[in-house]
């Protein structure tokens, strides 16, 4: 019995990708931080379509091997066979998008932690629970991590496991050209030639450019070089051809290089192939491990790397199963990938962070109310009554998975980070309180504000929107709230969206739906809502009806209190939990605001906030919980949390 489809063994490193496209590394200002490597890349390629991966490398002692580690490990990749090295660093690679087909990267890898791999990291065993193993060419450069491959190679022979060859070819890397020269190719010798001959007899499947096959076999002419492998192994050898596809060749090879089996690509624009190869290879063998037809696997293959060449990063940009299917079914709309809409909602809604499927949140962003009880000159004391809510909310998290904060900079900035290295979900508020049309605060650069939070918070709008407001102000705040959604997507942010339509005369159950609809028919699709109580089932069934509808990924409803009493409150949840898209609740006055009025009356000492708030966020989970247990209500389908 199996355990793991894939293991991969090698690169795992942090790629620094330039954010300004356009100019060399040189004139670039400020990166964004991905997971990187070859094989890790693969890794999580293959994991997002399905198979069950494991990563075989090291990291360094130090946070980037944490990251690449936690990324992994998010991405639902097995690490167990990934070690820390205390004596050397993880590596990085710095990268930037010049223009079509220039992509200058140098490699920091001098004494790096994957290459610290040795025979004495495989656990023969582990592989033998693998049905297949991925080997980076890269790794067969130096002795100690080719020791490792040559090591895991044969254990993986023994266990009757598949092995796969990436030749992933990098002159740079095997030290035959300058450091500041990682984008060069095509440097070869007679030595890269013999290390990669040594393990061709024991693969079953090598895929590599066509630069790479010369490498491999020792010859300028592709169709020579091909015919030199074919002569080392039975391998299955697919050759990467770029915007062209790639050619197979299962069995001798033939006259010419074109009468193997050419499968072609998919016409879309090359803004940046760095991670193009890597996906190929996870599309493919999301196919060639499932026994799929050869032509198929090479479908797939084309069809991922499409995907990711049209985007930013390497691993980030790998496409999941949803995607991959859409894109095989319905193709382009454009040559422009980052311009395709559906495609960019299905890749941000299938690679989002998983969380609890119920969230406690306790929400205290208030400013405005605050204000008012603390009168002028009080931020200070707010921030001092905050700083006890959060010590509250961190002593009562401790029991509950789902414990989360609503919390804003303006006064929480200071409790911030506690409550993000506890690992709560959080998230935070970016409009003016109060106003309508929607502003944001502190300006209207919110995609500046966003890009400086950590990725894990969510943006909370609150949008006081009427479904028949005059058209003038639906423009205006509609406007805005699209504006927000791009900053998202930009960035990297979930969307937490609070709709409460100001009362008028002719409001029915269906007001609160009529909203939602009226901001997706904007094309706005917030991960999130956050909804007003309502007792009344229809006006839940016309809410489930308009997500449905429009967003069947989105990820849910949290139940706002609206400063009810436990009785007010427990009557709503028993409607709200009928729902299948409600997720959990977002209260905040009905828990602290009690302990406020006595707080800032000084009637009330620190720790008697604390223990008063503690013990009424603890009342409403108790009743979220006990509606939780009466009801019986389908998950939508398509939502993809964590247990």
């Amino acid at each position: 019995m199996k355990n793991f489809d894939l293991a991969c063994i090698g690169r795992a490193a942090v790629d620094l990708y330039g954010e300004q496209v356009g100019c060399g590394l040189e004139d670039v200002s400020s990166f964004a931080r991905y997971l990187g490597g070859s094989p890790a890349n693969t890794a999580i390629g293959a994991a997002r379509l399905g198979l069950a991966v494991a990563m075989i490398s090291r990291v360094g002692d130090e946070q980037n091997g944490q990251f690449v580690r936690a990324t992994l490990e998010r991405e639902g990749v097995d690490v167990s066979q990934v070690g820390t090295d205390p004596d050397r660093l993880t590596a990085l690679v710095f990268l930037a998008i010049r223009g079509p087909g220039d992509f200058p990267h140098v490699f920091y890898r001098d004494r790096c932690a994957d290459m610290g791999l040795s025979a004495d990291d495989i656990d023969a065993e582990f592989i033998g629970r693998c049905g297949a193993l991925l080997i980076s060419g890269t790794h067969l450069s130096q002795p100690g991590p080719r020791a490792a491959c040559l090591r895991a190679l044969h254990a993986a022979r023994a266990a009757k496991a598949r092995v796969i060859l990436d030749i992933d070819y990098r002159p740079v890397l095997w030290g035959l050209v300058r450091p500041g020269e990682g984008s060069e190719r095509a440097t070869a010798t007679g030595e890269v030639t013999a290390s990669i001959a040594e393990v061709l007899p024991r693969c079953d499947l090598v895929v590599g450019t066509e630069e790479e096959f010369r490498v491999a076999g020792g010859s300028a002419n592709l169709l020579e070089a091909l015919v030199a492998v074919r002569r080392k192994t039975a391998a299955l050898l697919v050759v990467k051809r770029g915007a062209e596809g790639c050619i197979a060749y299962a069995a001798e090879i033939p006259s010419a290089v074109q009468k193997g089996l050419v499968i072609p690509g998919f016409p879309v624009e090359l803004f940046n192939s760095l991670g193009g190869g890597d996906a190929f290879m996870a599309g493919f063998l999301s196919g060639w491990l499932r026994g799929e037809g050869l032509e198929r696997c090479c479908r797939l293959a084309n069809a991922c790397g499409a995907i990711v060449v049209s985007r930013h990063g390497c691993a980030p940009a790998m496409p999941t199963a949803d995607e991959l299917a859409h894109f095989l079914a319905h193709g382009a709309r454009s040559p422009r990938l980052r311009d395709d809409v559906a495609l960019d909602h299905l890749h941000r809604a299938g690679t989002r962070r998983a969380v609890p499927r119920q969230l406690h949140i306790l929400a205290f962003d208030h400013r405005a109310q605050l204000e008012a009880i603390a009168g002028p000159g009080g931020g200070e004391r707010i921030e001092r009554f905050k700083a006890l809510v959060a010590e509250a909310l961190l002593a009562a998290s401790r029991g509950h998975d789902g414990a989360g904060a609503i919390v804003d900079d303006r006064y929480g900035e200071a409790i911030l980070p506690r409550l993000t290295a506890r690992g709560l979900w959080i998230a935070r508020p970016v409009e003016r309180p109060g106003s309508v049309p929607l502003e944001f605060d502190p300006d209207s650069q919110v995609a500046l504000t966003l890009r400086a939070w950590p990725a894990g918070h969510v943006a909370k709008c609150l949008l006081h929107f009427h479904p028949d407001d005059a058209e003038a102000l639906r423009h205006a705040q509609l406007e805005r709230v699209r504006a927000l959604a791009r900053a998202c997507a930009q960035t990297g942010h979930e969307l937490l969206l609070e709709v409460i339509p100001p009362p008028r005369a002719g409001d029915d159950a269906a007001t609160v739906a009529r909203s939602l609809e009226a901001i997706y028919a904007a094309g706005v699709k917030p991960d999130w809502w956050k909804l007003p109580p309502s007792p009344n089932g229809a006006a839940w069934r016309a809410i489930d009806a308009a997500i449905a509808r429009n967003d069947p990924l989105c990820r849910g409803v949290l139940v706002l209190g609206m400063e009810a009493a436990n009785d007010a409150l427990a009557e709503s949840f028993a409607q709200a939990v009928q729902s299948p898209w409600v997720r959990g609740f977002a209260v905040g006055r009905s828990i602290f605001a009690h302990a406020a009025e006595e707080w800032f009356a000084k009637r009330a000492t620190d720790d008697e906030v604390v223990r008063e708030v503690e013990r009424r966020y603890e009342e409403v989970i108790a009743l979220w919980e006990t509606a939780e247990r009466s009801s019986i209500r389908p998950m939508p389908g398509l939502m993809k949390e964590s247990a």
